[in-house]
């Protein structure tokens, strides 16, 4: 379990056990707010924009017997697209900063394999100065050429895979493991037209941040979403994104649901979140350094950078003060972080089980 305290109003918070499997839908919780609090610290004084690429959902046979590498081609031939548009000299001519984010499921459970990007609207040229798109604020790259670009890549690259012989083939999709079958099958199975989105983000990155921060470190479903489980079937909540995405009921034989929740457990030691460009890892401290000291030179507006201040962390009773983690005991009783409350205090503070 963990204990948190309000900074001001010292109330404090007991959540679960702590079980460490990135699956369950009780844990990560922390982590996921230090992700958050950690990207909104690296914000530039600068737009963003908020991408999603989608996979066909023709390939969701493909994705359940080789998750590791359809998932390693998505992320390959997204990242690439991006990067490819914003080295055109013709777009943008600079090295733009992303990072990513998969998401493996939709409403009820069933595949939906897509990626979320927050982009930077702007880059680094080859000369270490930053260089921003003409109308930055409403358009980064336009979606119809995306869209093409990562098709080709993605399906190239699928190809290589398959004459490399890295993925499989079970018995209801053995056809496929014929190389000459396969392309046949890519050509006419394969819509032309592929889902790409890209816009600003309305509210501000700042609140995209945290947006695509629900999907870092959580299952896919969670415990809230759960109205009941009765005669061997479970009735939850879904957004029905058909129908102006409203919340509304469904139910599942138990066994359908638990195939459907096991069927977005990732391989082991898969990386959901990635980073891109001048963002990468090893390189985005000292790259942010330098825009943000090359972006004040120019007089550009600064924003604020908070991390403890970020509305996520904020103390749900008070709304003012901070959360401060003090107790953190794993799922066999050891305790892994002891840090007692202040031991002045007014009065016994009241304790809140957050779930």
């Amino acid at each position: 379990m963990t204990g948190e305290r309000g900074e001001q109003c010292r109330k404090i918070y007991a959540s679960h056990v702590i079980c460490k499997k990135r699956k369950c839908p009780g844990c990560n919780n922390i982590a996921r707010r230090r992700w958050v609090t950690a990207r909104i610290d690296e914000l530039l004084p600068v737009s963003y924009h908020y991408c999603v690429f989608t996979l066909p959902d023709v390939f969701n046979p493909l994705c359940m017997y080789n998750r590791r590498v359809m998932y390693d081609l998505l992320f390959e031939s997204a990242s690439q697209t991006l990067l490819n548009f914003g080295h055109d000299p013709k777009r943008l001519g600079a090295q733009i900063g992303f990072y990513g984010i998969l998401h493996t499921w939709g409403g009820k459970l069933w595949m939906h394999p897509h990626l979320h990007f927050i982009v930077t609207a702007g880059g680094i040229n080859i000369m270490g100065n930053w260089v921003s798109p003409e109308y930055h604020h409403t358009f980064l790259f336009p979606v119809l050429a995306l869209s093409p670009v990562f098709r080709a890549k993605f399906l190239e690259n699928l190809k290589k895979a398959h004459r490399k012989g890295m993925l499989n083939f079970p018995e209801d999709i053995s056809f496929l493991a014929d190389y000459l079958s396969f392309e046949q099958w890519l050509f006419h199975a394969v819509p032309k037209k592929w889902v790409v989105f890209s816009k600003p983000p309305f509210a501000g990155p700042r609140e995209v941040v945290k947006y695509i921060g629900r999907y870092t470190h959580r299952a896919a479903i969670s415990n809230n979403r759960i109205i009941c489980v009765e005669n061997d079937i479970v009735e939850f909540w879904f957004k029905n994104t058909r129908k102006d995405s409203r919340w509304e009921t469904t139910s599942l034989p138990v066994i359908t649901f638990m195939k459907r929740f096991l069927d977005h457990v990732l391989p082991k030691h898969f990386h959901r979140i990635r980073y891109y460009g001048f963002l990468s890892n090893g390189k985005a401290g000292s790259n942010i350094k330098k825009i943000r000291h090359a972006l004040s030179e120019k007089d550009q507006i600064k924003i604020n950078y908070e991390s403890d201040a970020d509305q996520g962390l904020k103390c749900p009773s008070c709304r003012k003060g901070t959360m401060i983690t003090f107790l953190v005991i794993d799922g066999y009783g050891n305790i892994v972080m002891d840090g007692l409350p202040d031991p002045v205090m007014e009065h016994e503070p009241q304790v809140a089980d957050s779930s």
